[in-house]
């Protein structure tokens, strides 16, 4: 009879044992130190996520996951989102992590943006906001107006940077979160009070570096750049900035203006308005918005490509002195393209 019992308790240890080693041991199937894997709303399902779990090598006993995830409730606590793995992981943590919704970031890196598709498009390629929901937001003005913002000036919140946001974050929240950069990055280093000794409001600071960020990659030159145009705002004149009419073409592939190019009727042409246009034509970096504050005062009204091809400019205070340098570019560009040709 002792044998029996004894034989009975070797069991019942042993069956407690690989069930203790199936729950609490290594759950996963994968190779690498960690896996990262997108659940979409459609996967959360009982059947859908098994089904994912196992096709991605991430739980290696579904009959243990599938009999544990019923008992621990996940099937009805499951939301969609973007989980990391790590390699031997053990199936119950692997379920409470599912069932708490502790989901991976995922990286926003915003670098130039020109248009609001490019922020729709962004945010929609990696997160559940998709694309159309978040263009009508930065379309909107009373979506907008929570942020002092408008469909003008919304790119003047937006810095380039990394950003990390989780799968399921509104993009009201990511909004929230590019205001409050952009509220900081103002408060350091006397930016805000820089720009007030200039007449300018942050606003405005960052329109005007849009314009300079897509004149020249040369951040020696920046500060020249926009010199030269608060020099044109100081006297009535108009800014005459190639890019801005690119941005009211939309055609950003265009590599000569044109006087066609300049009758375009548009707020943002500033060939044919006054002062600044309505907001930014891109998001600027703070490298040029720097540029922009820290600009030097200078007696530069005009600036042509220089001859040398070197990316940088010439600058100029007539413009007797202006159309001298850019005869001289033309003729540089018209030989340079004769020596081409006969290639």
């Amino acid at each position: 009879m002792k044998k029996i019992i004894l034989a009975v308790l070797l069991i019942i240890l042993i069956g407690g044992g690989i069930a203790a080693w199936l729950v609490f041991g290594s759950g996963t199937a994968f190779s690498e130190k960690t896996k990262q894997v997108f659940i979409t709303a459609d996967e959360t399902g009982k059947d859908a996520l098994v089904k994912k779990l196992t096709v991605e090598n991430i739980v290696s006993n579904t009959t243990t996951f599938t009999a544990l995830a019923g008992q621990m409730n996940l099937w009805s606590k499951m939301k969609p989102g973007k989980y990391e793995f790590k390699k031997g992981q053990s199936t119950i943590s692997i379920i409470r992590m599912l069932r708490n919704n502790q989901q991976a970031e995922i990286k926003l890196v915003i670098n130039k943006l020109r248009i609001k598709q490019d922020l729709a498009k962004l945010v929609g390629k990696s997160f559940q906001a998709d694309s159309a929901s978040v263009f009508s937001f930065l379309s909107s003005n009373d979506s907008l107006k929570q942020f002092n913002v408008d469909t003008n000036t919304v790119y003047t919140i937006i810095l380039p940077d990394t950003y990390k946001f989780y799968y399921t974050t509104s993009f009201k929240k990511m909004m929230q979160t590019f205001a409050d950069a952009s509220k900081k990055y103002w408060a350091e280093d006397n930016r805000a009070q820089k720009a007030a000794a200039l007449n300018f409001s942050p606003q405005q600071i960052v329109t005007i570096a849009s314009i300079v960020e897509e004149e020249t990659n040369a951040n020696a030159e920046k500060g020249n750049i926009a010199s030269v145009y608060m020099n044109r705002i100081a006297t009535n004149m108009k800014l005459g900035a190639d890019p801005t009419v690119k941005f009211a073409l939309k055609d950003f592939g265009l590599k000569r203006i044109y006087y066609k190019h300049l009758a375009v009727d548009n707020p943002f042409n500033t060939y044919k308005n006054y002062g600044l246009p309505p907001g930014p034509i891109c998001t600027p970096t703070r490298t040029t918005v720097d540029a922009v504050l820290n600009a030097p005062k200078t007696d530069y009204y005009y600036f042509v490509a220089s001859s040398e091809f070197n990316g940088t400019h010439t600058f100029a205070t007539t413009y007797e002195q202006h159309l001298t340098y850019a005869r001289e570019y033309q003729k540089k560009l018209d030989e340079y393209m004769a020596r081409k040709q006969n290639k």
